[in-house]
C-alpha cells in the first residue's frame, strides 16, 4: 500500500506479519494535512488487515523522525474552521493509533518536535537513537501543544509535559526522554536501534493477537473520551494560530 503527494509521502509494506508504515516530507519530516491522513489511513487499513500483527511506525533519513506541523500550511489557515480541520489531522493519527488493537513500535531515529513528540508519546513502544532529542515548541509560535498533550502527558506525567510545554525552546535529550518514559529504549546509533526494531516486532508478530489486543485495550484504560478531548483541543489550536502573534513569530522563523 503506498500513499503518496507531491512534496512527501507514505508508505506501507508489509512483510511476515510486520507493517512497517513510513512517512517523509522533504521539510524535515514535518507534517501537512495530507501526509496527516495518509497516514491516519494507513494505520487504519493496517489496523483491519489480517495479515497484520505488529505495526512499526517509522519516517525517512537519519537526522529527524518529525519536525512537526508544517509552517507553509499553518501560515495559510484562514478561518476557525481550517484551524480546526487542520489540526484535527493530529487528532486523526492518535486516535487511530489509540484504537488500533495492534501495537504499534515507533522507530525514533532524529529529533522531534511539536507533533513529533505527539507521535512518539501516541506509539505503544518507542524505540531511539541517541540523537532523538525532543522539544515542544508550540508555545513559541503562539499556540501550545493542545492535540498531542494528552498522550505526551499520559506517557511522561504532568510535571514532565508541563516542563516542555513551558519552556518551549529548550531540548531535552534522548535520555531525559527515556528516564520519563517516552522512549523506552535507546541506542547508540541506528545499526542498534534496527535490530531492537526488528528484534521486538518479530517477537510480536510470533504473539498471541487476541492477548495483544486485550493488552492494548487496558494499557490505553482511560482514554475513551478522547474523540472529542482531542476534537475540543484542536478546536482552541485552530482559533490560537489565527492569532498576529503566531503569524509574526512563523515568519520569523521562515526567515532564519
Amino acid at each position: 500500500m503506498a500513499i503518496a503527494e507531491t512534496n512527501g509521502y507514505v508508505k506501507s509494506e508489509t512483510h511476515n506479519g510486520i507493517t512497517t508504515v513510513e512517512f517523509f516530507h522533504p521539510q524535515s519530516n514535518s507534517l501537512p494535512a495530507q501526509i496527516l491522513r495518509d497516514l491516519t489511513k494507513a494505520i487504519i487499513h493496517a489496523s483491519n488487515d489480517p495479515n497484520t500483527l505488529v505495526i512499526v511506525l517509522r519516517s525517512a533519513g537519519e537526522k529527524t523522525f518529525c519536525a512537526g506541523a508544517s509552517f507553509d500550511e499553518l501560515v495559510q489557515i484562514k478561518t476557525e474552521q481550517e484551524g480546526l480541520a487542520f489540526f484535527s489531522g493530529f487528532a486523526h493519527v492518535i486516535n487511530a493509533i489509540r484504537l488500533c488493537p495492534k501495537f504499534v513500535i515507533g522507530r525514533i531515529q532524529g529529533k522531534c518536535v511539536g507533533g513529533g513528540v505527539g507521535l512518539a508519546a501516541a506509539v505503544d513502544y518507542a524505540i531511539a537513537t541517541e540523537a532523538s532529542d525532543v522539544k515542544l515548541s508550540e508555545l513559541a509560535i503562539g499556540i501550545g501543544p493542545f492535540v498531542v498533550g494528552p498522550a505526551v502527558e499520559r506517557k511522561i506525567g504532568t510535571a514532565a509535559f508541563s516542563s516542555l510545554a513551558i519552556d518551549a525552546s529548550s531540548w531535552r535529550n534522548a535520555d531525559w526522554a527515556k528516564r520519563k518514559g517516552l522512549f523506552f529504549e535507546m541506542h547508540p546509533n541506528l545499526d542498534s536501534m534496527d535490530e531492537a526494531v526488528s528484534k521486538l516486532s518479530n517477537q510480536l508478530a510470533h504473539s498471541s493477537p487476541h492477548a495483544m489486543a486485550e493488552m492494548k485495550k487496558i494499557f490505553w484504560q482511560g482514554t475513551e473520551n478522547w474523540d472529542k478531548l482531542l476534537s475540543d483541543r484542536a478546536k482552541i489550536s485552530g482559533q490560537l494560530v489565527l492569532s498576529d502573534f503566531t503569524r509574526n513569530a512563523i515568519a520569523k522563523f521562515k526567515s532564519k
